[in-house]
């Protein structure tokens, strides 16, 4: 049976919008379609292929789990995650994990301890097991201390809580009436925090670089404020690094860059390299207020994701895998530099590692859809953060001489994407000389630390 994209607008709910063609190979940092046409993937799946495509220890790892054990729900448990468990355990702050199927709920579930564990340790009202208020023995008042602090432009899943979380309404409209007890502040803004956060302040949720919010970084001192506010107020700090963890950053997670350490850390994508996985990492304290019962998932922590994960980790965590993420990072950013120098359709490169945005300058805003179109027709896989910026989330092991010819596929795709644009080609400047342009000469390249 031959299927096509028309297909997907037959039979599949309309909430995506897929681009033209259907990929059905890849290897490495490359992808083929049904037409047998090559691609090099910029992309990584929206950060998630941190090791590549078919990578070989990888699929060696599912294949030989495949032929042992799949699933047996978390009535057992199993030693892939174990295994798992032990690793992130030896490799993090964390002294407890919580595995789920993907990012959305190891955050869902980040969000529920943290309430669950403000409503153990400080209940409102109490005295002897007995409400204050009422004379029911056992009473179970809820604590008063319940708000969550969240940030503009956040993103951190799409079930209805973590949605109403993340701070970008496009994703609430008419799903409500939403979760109350959130609280969202402007990012990177230390003294809206220090007004806002409070002894009712439960939690403090924070990407450490946001993704969908544009690929922007935290700055260290904000984050240490962070740090300071939630100690002071008793609320728990949450780091979402879904999409920023996993050696995204050249660090096997962000936190050790800014030298904040959360109390709860979300991890997801690239974890499991292309397999649905999600993590929820905590101390044992806090991991005590989910007892037996509290809180669950189905697949979560099932032996075939546990074994294609440990095989990701084991790959990323390699000293040599992180130090090539900041090299490959370099390379991206001088071609990105000397780009723009010829074309200057970026106002700002940002990022870290191998998680980078190209903000489009004013001339092209609200284009970059048109930019990743002009790209797939060049033979390049990009994604966007927002209408206009640019992402790019390659493997953390791509070459440079895939490095290098994505880059020159993408200058054929903006050279397009320009020319299609008469009147800010026009009110353009007279192209700079496309080398030698040192890093960050024509643009604002904003490191995480």
């Amino acid at each position: 049976m031959t299927t096509t994209r028309a297909d997907f607008d037959q039979v599949m709910v309309p909430n995506y919008a897929p681009a033209g063609f259907i990929p059905v190979r890849g290897h490495g940092s490359r992808v083929w379609d049904q037409a047998g046409r090559e691609y090099v993937d910029f992309a990584g799946g929206i950060a998630v292929s941190a090791v590549g495509h078919t990578h070989p220890k990888v699929v060696a790892a599912l294949k030989d789990q495949a032929d042992k054990l799949w699933h047996v729900a978390n009535v057992m448990t199993n030693e892939p995650a174990i295994r798992l468990a032990q690793k992130l355990v030896a490799h993090t702050f964390a002294e407890r994990v919580f595995f789920a199927n993907s990012g959305a709920e190891a955050n869902e579930a980040a969000l529920k301890l943290a309430r669950k564990y403000a409503s153990d340790n400080f209940p409102h009202n109490r005295k002897d097991n007995k409400c204050l208020g009422c004379t029911m023995a056992g009473c179970h008042c809820l604590t008063d201390k319940f708000e969550i602090i969240a940030f503009d432009n956040s993103f951190h899943g799409r079930t209805l809580f973590t949605v109403s979380v993340g701070g970008q309404q496009k994703y609430t409209q008419g799903f409500g009436p939403l979760p109350q007890g959130i609280r969202h502040l402007p990012f990177n803004d230390i003294a809206a925090a220090e007004a806002a956060i409070s002894d009712k302040t439960c939690a403090v949720i924070v990407e450490p670089i946001q993704g969908e919010g544009g690929v922007t970084a935290a700055k260290r001192e904000f984050l240490q404020r962070l740090r300071e506010l939630c100690d002071k107020h008793s609320a728990l700090l949450i780091f979402d690094e879904v999409q920023c963890g996993v050696g995204r950053t050249g660090e096997l997670f962000a936190y050790t860059k800014f030298g904040v350490t959360p109390d709860i850390l979300s991890s997801a994508k690239g974890l499991g390299g292309g397999f649905p996985i999600g993590a929820m990492l905590t101390t044992d304290k806090i991991a005590k207020s989910f007892g037996v019962g509290s809180h669950g998932s189905t697949y979560g922590g099932n032996p075939l994701a546990c074994a294609v994960a440990e095989a990701v980790l084991d790959i990323v965590a390699a000293p040599e895998t992180l130090a090539g993420v900041v090299k490959s990072n370099q390379l991206f950013v001088d071609a990105l530099n000397v780009l723009n120098a010829k074309h200057q359709v970026f106002r700002q490169i940002r990022g870290d590692g191998l998680l980078i945005g190209c903000e489009l300058e004013a001339a092209y805003e609200g284009r970059g859809k048109d930019l990743v179109k002009a790209a797939e027709v060049e033979g390049l896989l990009l994604l966007i953060a927002g209408p206009n910026v640019m992402r790019l989330a390659p493997s953390l092991l791509i070459t440079p001489e895939d490095i290098q010819e994505g880059m020159s596929r993408f200058g054929a795709a903006v050279a397009k994407f320009v020319a299609a644009t008469p009147a800010a080609a026009e009110a353009a400047p007279p192209a700079a000389p496309p080398a030698p342009v040192p890093q960050a000469a024509s643009t604002a390249v904003a490191k995480a630390a």
